[in-house]
């Protein structure tokens, strides 16, 4: 891939830019394997799987800007030195609707006169532009403002933004505090519509068929893998593992907007998601309802406190774990190890903290690993491992 951005050095997120693409994915192959050997030294070998891949570029489904700038002309992107904006709307990693859509976006910024946020004065409200786009095309828009002070002429305007864009959720999020935070607790909905809904190229098992695939709906603070593409194969992947063995309970840990949870459901099998956000669990829970998948259920809780909460008797056939960087740690591992879980599917974005939770897991082998390449142009990737109790 080629970025004049990068090129032109104003832009040097993508460290891995102007690289071979099949040099990148061998790279982070190796990287992983490396990582995790001595993790795995004393088990059976690990059935690697090819690694999971899409678009280089044109992949990102979501856009995180940083506004600065004017009223008039702002930029949308990244903030060099000095607090200087870098206007980044023509990158070439989001997906061509995204790339569309941001010069529309400033046009419509301007017209509202939402003043850029200054870091250095601590002056202005407009301070990050949120995009996210659905595989139908559709857009949820989020404004992060330092207050409500621009609410009214953004209501004002939204009409014009409506008539040029899909936009299906426009939200204002406020972030009142500085520091380097993207986004703040409380967020205003401007739109009747309050959930965007991203349907993937997924099996859905409902009674005797799997239904039109997986539809998951996304709130506005709900996360969901900026890489639709491999997200679809990250789950088809799961769901691969899964039929093998046919668990009957799952449970599904750290479980975002319920991506795994919804994946792996079906009749004859109870699937419980346990996730800390609120926001996320609301959307699972819609997602489970409109698939009708009753047995599937959502908890908002920690989910390392509530895994350790549960009788015995209610442990289940096999635990999905989706953790942040940090990974699951000591606590839930000692946990899976004292268990009888008979399985469990670890998907990693930091191959490190994957390998410490790994040598805390002995008593489990670690049957297959797959690499999925979320992220292009970079080092970072997605891991997903399967471990089974021999």
């Amino acid at each position: 891939m080629q970025c004049d951005y990068f090129d032109a050095g104003a832009c040097a997120s993508c460290t891995w830019m102007g690289r071979a693409y099949a040099d990148q994915v061998a790279d982070k192959q190796r990287h992983v394997e490396q990582l995790l050997a001595p993790a795995l030294a004393g088990r059976p070998p690990v059935a690697w799987l090819p690694p999971a891949t899409g678009p280089e570029e044109g992949f990102r489904n979501k856009a995180k800007m940083v506004v600065a700038g004017t009223v008039e002309a702002p930029t949308l992107g990244i903030l060099g030195a000095g607090g200087r904006g870098i206007d980044l709307r023509h990158c070439g990693l989001h997906e061509p609707g995204l790339h569309d859509a941001l010069p529309v976006l400033a046009e419509h910024a301007a017209r509202a006169r939402l003043a850029p946020y200054d870091v250095g004065s601590r002056r202005g409200e407009l301070k990050h532009l949120l995009v996210t786009r659905s595989p139908d095309g559709e857009l949820m828009v989020r404004w992060v403002l330092r207050s409500t002070e621009p609410e009214a002429r953004l209501r004002k305007h939204l009409g014009w933004l409506l008539e040029r864009l899909p936009v299906a959720v426009a939200s204002i999020n406020v972030q009142p505090e500085h520091k380097a935070v993207l986004e703040g607790e409380r967020e205003i909905v401007l739109t009747e519509q309050a959930t965007l809904a991203m349907r993937l190229d997924v099996g859905v098992d409902v009674g005797d068929d799997v239904g039109d695939g997986l539809r998951l709906h996304l709130r506005p603070q709900s996360f969901f893998q900026t890489n639709t593409t491999v997200a679809t194969a990250l789950y088809e992947q799961a769901r691969a593992w899964v039929a093998e063995t046919a668990p009957a309970s799952v449970w599904d840990l750290y479980s975002g907007v319920g991506g795994f949870a919804l994946a792996l459901a079906g009749p004859g099998r109870s699937v419980t998601g346990v996730e800390i956000a609120p926001e996320a669990v609301v959307s699972a829970q819609l997602s489970a309802a409109e698939a009708g998948l009753d047995r599937a259920r959502f908890v908002a809780a920690d989910a390392t406190a509530w895994a350790l909460e549960q009788p015995p008797a209610a442990h289940p056939d096999l635990v999905v774990v989706n953790p942040p960087r940090r990974g699951i740690g000591p606590a839930l591992t000692g946990w899976l190890e004292s268990s009888g879980v008979r399985e469990v599917l670890y998907s990693s974005c930091n191959a490190t903290s994957l390998a410490r939770d790994l040598a805390a897991l002995a008593s489990y082998d670690v049957e297959a690993a797959r690499l999925l390449d979320m992220f292009p142009q970079t080092t970072h990737h997605e891991v997903l491992v399967r471990l089974r109790r021999p």
